[in-house]
């Protein structure tokens, strides 16, 4: 049993009914799984309000309610309400208070930012595992627990299914924490009722903004701005030209990295490098340490990843010498990673589903001098317009060629998402094909490649699903090139 009054510190909050002095019997925030003696939380979600279950949670055996709103509830029945300004920022005390508060045992990495999140977040993972650190993963392709990985529905989790898993990091020996922190997270709450130990932002750009998601920038560049109001010491990167808007009103320790001459930690002296099978780079790293790095992804953004990695695990006592060696052959599934299918081409799979990571993509590219890059991509249905016009825009002025395909068209029929792709490469001179099925438009990509081509699938990286009125059907574009290479192979044979 848990005591009420304990669930409820670190908040404010008035009781309008019954007591704090009770006990409870667990912490709920789904109506469905409501128990005798537990808190129920009322959470207002965009296609329900817990407050409406109310009454039914009673009748159910809740103990205590948590509203932010006026409920109906039998005056006869013997229940505690709690009435606070919102739920979702008490949801997160109450499930950090549930839990035992476990972030107070680890060290939380938070990294924030429109683009590099994930690459950086397994980066600094291997570095640290590769120090002999266990390290727990919270992030947009999956949560890593030991041996134990799951699902990512969000990049960052409901601040109960967080405070979940932070107990079992706790429970199997993490030490140290390091998660993606998405301002969609900080909007609604998810990260409060800790402090990170380090925040982190990469960069920023207009993103996320449309249904459903920020209603302007000015609101996403809030949200991401919260992390350094959340956190101990802030790691910025300063070549980014909003970073000081976005630690504005900071209350944590702050350095820098970047490429210019004041950051705290530089990089500088970029040089491509080309392999067997793999596009790299390497740079000088100078300022708070001195090293060279060489990564096998190739691009400015990678240098980025890995500086913000090296600007991490510094802090904790890191040698050099393992990071190098974990940079070498850190990889990240749907980051630039490569398929090998041709001895003629390159092929490689990406996440870049917006225009600025499109665009970062493909210039990057470029620089590696291929015969032609290729692009294919979609875009995601029930999103803003705007996304598909620009990726549209960018593929054409940037690639030779642009295979226009399906994303997750969601609610929209695939040919429309197609259409308003159309009217951004129609602005450029750009070449390009339409093919409505993915696995069409790979196999076209595939059969139609020549020597020294660079071909990029992007919008999908890790996802391993394709969202469809509704519903999620597989769709791994790792399946779909095997499968495609098979039946190539066996009508050659025929």
């Amino acid at each position: 049993m848990f005591q009420c009054k304990e669930l409820l510190k670190g908040f404010a909050y008035q009781c309008i009914r019954g007591s704090v002095d009770v006990s409870v019997s667990e912490v709920v925030n789904d109506s469905r799984k409501v128990t005798e003696g537990c808190l129920f939380l009322c959470i207002q979600g965009a296609n329900f309000d817990g407050h409406s279950a109310a009454a039914q949670a009673v009748a159910d055996g809740a103990r205590v309610l948590v509203v932010c709103h006026e409920v109906a509830v039998d005056d006869k029945a013997e229940v505690t309400i709690i009435k606070v300004a919102d739920t979702r920022y008490a949801m997160a005390f109450i499930s950090a208070n549930y839990f035992g508060n476990p972030a107070d045992n680890l060290k939380i990495i938070g990294v924030t930012g429109t683009k590099g999140k994930t690459t950086t977040a397994y980066f600094v993972k291997y570095i640290l595992e590769n120090a002999g650190y266990k390290v727990g993963l919270v992030g947009t392709i999956e949560t890593v627990i030991g041996n134990k990985v799951y699902p990512s529905p969000n990049t960052t989790p409901e601040s109960f299914t967080l405070q979940k898993y932070f107990k079992e990091m706790k429970e199997t020996g993490c030490q140290i924490v390091i998660m993606e922190a998405s301002s969609q997270g900080f909007m609604m709450h998810r990260t409060q009722g800790f402090l990170f130990d380090y925040g982190i932002f990469t960069n920023i750009e207009p993103d996320h903004i449309g249904p459903n998601e920020h209603a302007s920038f000015e609101e996403y560049l809030a949200c991401k701005a919260m992390l350094f109001r959340q956190c101990r010491v802030g790691i910025i990167n300063c070549d980014d030209p909003h970073w000081k808007q976005v630690t504005a009103g900071h209350t944590c320790e702050l350095e820098t990295y970047g490429f210019d001459e004041h950051a705290d930690l530089r990089a500088s002296n970029l040089k491509l490098v080309t392999g067997s099978g793999f596009l790299g780079i390497d740079f000088k790293v100078s300022g708070l340490l001195d090293m060279e790095i060489e990564t096998d992804i190739p691009g400015k953004f990678s240098a980025y990843n890995a500086l913000t990695a090296i600007a991490i695990c510094r802090h904790f006592g890191v040698r050099q010498e393992v990071m190098k060696q974990a940079l070498v052959g850190a990889k990240v599934k749907g980051r630039i990673e490569m398929v090998k299918v041709s001895d003629d081409f390159t092929l490689m799979i990406d996440y870049a589903h917006n225009a600025m990571a499109l665009e970062s993509l493909l210039t990057t590219l470029r620089e590696y001098k291929p015969n032609r890059l290729v692009c294919l991509f979609g875009c995601g249905g029930n999103r803003s317009k705007l996304r598909r016009y620009e990726m549209g825009e960018v593929s054409g002025k940037l690639a030779n060629l642009t295979i226009i395909t399906s994303d997750n068209p969601r609610f929209e029929e695939p040919q429309a998402i197609i259409e308003d792709i159309k009217m951004g490469i129609n602005k450029t001179s750009g070449m390009y094909v339409e093919i409505c099925d993915r696995k069409e438009a790979i196999r076209y990509a595939i059969t139609h490649g020549q020597k020294g081509d660079i071909i990029v699938l992007a919008g999908k990286g890790h996802e391993d699903y394709q969202e469809i009125k509704g519903v999620k059907y597989p769709m791994d574009e790792r399946v779909l090139i095997q499968e495609i290479l098979e039946e190539l192979a066996a009508g050659n044979e025929g």
